[in-house]
């Protein structure tokens, strides 16, 4: 059997127990043998079992068994774990679906990640193996490159279709965060470093939206959304400490974040679909947006 085919056999075992949240050998076999890749055929035990261990080492998944009700769950050790195991299920789909679209390609249109082409592999594999990566960096702000930037990598993070990569800028001594497809010329170097025992990559982003990461206190945020927008934001959260209250024409979405550009610019993107109840700054920071945006058509 191809990898491949191993593969999308991964991937159905673990949708289907997460799907389920906790099911039997026996409950998974019944559904195994109705999946087209199984013929009607049975999926013997000595096989699943070592299909666990491939799942185990690939995907970093432990899929473990209730010994008291013989039930198999997919054992997550945080929400974020639990999300990149999603996102890494998600594009392994999608990859298998998009070999069977190749005839209609024409019609299917898909969001364009720069980002994931050139780099990504490098920098992963530089977070593998704690080295460093140096590299020239691009920034909007700027029309002169910066050469010889020199990073530790800690963490990888995807937004509106962006790879960045945040770490240690050895010459600054200060934690930044680069866009992949501004960076240039990025080269992994021979040596080593030891990642901070105290630094904890979940901690640093947990009242964080965006990629803008500082030490600025977190608010807790109020936010009015009409009857339309509440259903958006019950299917794809703001933010992992969404919270909601449930009124007769529209919900009140509760926050504890860092304010921030990437926010407010989240915010303006729904239109007069949300409105920001609290803190006071946070709706002064879309007001004075939201003015200097009218100014530019009067």
């Amino acid at each position: 059997m191809s990898r491949g085919n191993l593969f999308y056999r991964y991937i159905w075992i673990l949708d289907t127990i997460k799907s389920r949240g906790r099911i039997t050998l026996k409950e998974l076999n019944a559904l195994w043998q109705k999946a087209p890749f199984s013929d009607g055929n049975p999926l013997p035990r000595r096989t699943f079992f070592h299909y666990r261990e491939e799942i185990a080492d690939i995907f970093k998944v432990d899929i473990e068994c209730d010994k008291v009700t013989f039930e198999y769950y997919i054992n997550q050790e945080s929400r974020h774990n639990e999300s990149v195991t999603d996102w890494m299920l998600n594009s392994a789909a999608m990859s298998d679906m998009m070999v069977d679209v190749r005839e209609i390609s024409d019609r299917v249109f898909m969001e364009d990640v720069p980002s994931a082409r050139q780099y990504l592999s490098l920098v992963v594999k530089a977070m593998k193996e704690h080295r460093r990566l140096t590299f020239t960096y691009s920034p909007y702000s700027r029309s002169k490159a910066n050469t010889g930037v020199v990073i530790e990598p800690y963490f990888l993070k995807i937004f509106r279709q962006r790879w960045y990569v945040t770490g240690l800028n050895v010459k600054d001594g200060k934690i930044k965060t680069y866009a992949l497809d501004r960076m240039q010329d990025v080269l992994m170097n021979a040596g080593t470093f030891t990642m901070p025992p105290s630094f904890d990559a979940e901690e640093f982003c947990s009242t964080a939206f965006g990629i803008v990461f500082s030490q600025a206190e977190a608010k807790e945020v109020v936010i009015r959304a009409d009857a339309r927008h509440s259903k958006y934001l019950r299917t794809l959260p703001l933010h992992h400490s969404q919270q909601e209250l449930v009124h007769d024409s529209y919900s009140v979405f509760t926050y504890r974040l860092q304010l921030s550009p990437d926010f407010v610019s989240e915010i303006l993107s729904h239109g007069p679909g949300l409105t920001v109840v609290s803190p006071p700054e946070l709706r002064a920071m879309v007001i004075t947006n939201l003015k200097e945006t009218l100014a530019n058509y009067e």
